[in-house]
């Protein structure tokens, strides 16, 4: 069985020339890698977003009677202060780790992007359970009698707003997107590089353009004197015998 072979119209565009060692979507094992890369150090990084999550966050405080537990104050905003704590660290390291990974690959990628959203997202999910973990004990009840009746101790570490978590990722892409927008290297036009002025136009300037026969037409020059050019309309018509 054979297979039909077409030949390329002479008057389509050339194609661009393919990069060496590149797939058919652009990607290579190099970028992937990389993405990875970006995914793993990321996601790391929320240990230290749950350092300075614990250290920095205010803290509400509880009291015993002896019967039950209440607010010290209840007038108290330690616990919206700690959405709002976890708020900030997650914007400033979103922005942080969409700026390192420019300066490192300043060229861009659908993987190193896709590497920045996923690793922060697992670093806002480290940050927050690893953080409740290091704060005050979740048993409250434990907490009161261990201290005491009337002895004031902190509550532990609550997020109220889960949307929090969205933070870090949705900066670091965004910021990362804007970044390389702005300064990342661009793509030479192919028309520039191309050896042939008119590769990547359509269609051709010769499409349209007055054929080189049409264009040099034989003179009365050319023909013996007394015989009138047969190209000529104005010429008298030769005599019939």
């Amino acid at each position: 069985m054979t297979e039909a072979v077409t030949t390329p119209s002479p008057f389509e565009p050339p194609l661009p020339p393919g990069k060496p060692g590149a797939s058919a979507a652009g990607i290579t094992p190099g970028d992937i890698r990389d993405g990875a890369a970006v995914a793993l150090v990321t996601g790391v990084a929320g240990v230290l977003l749950a350092l300075l999550w614990v250290w920095l966050a205010p803290r509400a405080q509880y009291v015993s009677n002896g019967e039950a537990v209440f607010l010290r104050s209840s007038e108290s905003e330690a616990r919206i202060g700690a959405d709002g704590t976890f708020f900030v660290l997650s914007l400033g390291f979103g922005v942080l780790t969409a700026v390192l990974v420019f300066l490192w690959r300043r060229r861009g990628g659908v993987p190193l992007v896709v590497g920045l959203a996923i690793g922060s997202g697992f670093a806002a999910l480290v940050g927050w359970r690893l953080g409740l973990w290091l704060g005050p004990s979740a048993d409250v009840a434990a907490a009161a009698l261990k201290v005491g009746k009337g002895v004031p101790f902190d509550a532990p570490l609550q997020l109220l707003a889960r949307g929090v978590l969205l933070v870090w990722p949705m900066v670091a892409v965004a910021v990362h997107l804007g970044l390389t927008a702005l300064w990342a290297p661009q793509d030479p036009d192919p028309s520039e590089a191309a050896d042939d002025p008119a590769w990547g136009v359509y269609p051709p300037p010769y499409v349209h353009g007055t054929p080189a026969s049409a264009q040099s037409s034989p003179t009365d020059e050319s023909y013996p004197s007394g015989r009138p050019n047969p190209s000529d309309p104005s010429a008298p018509e030769p005599p019939r015998g």
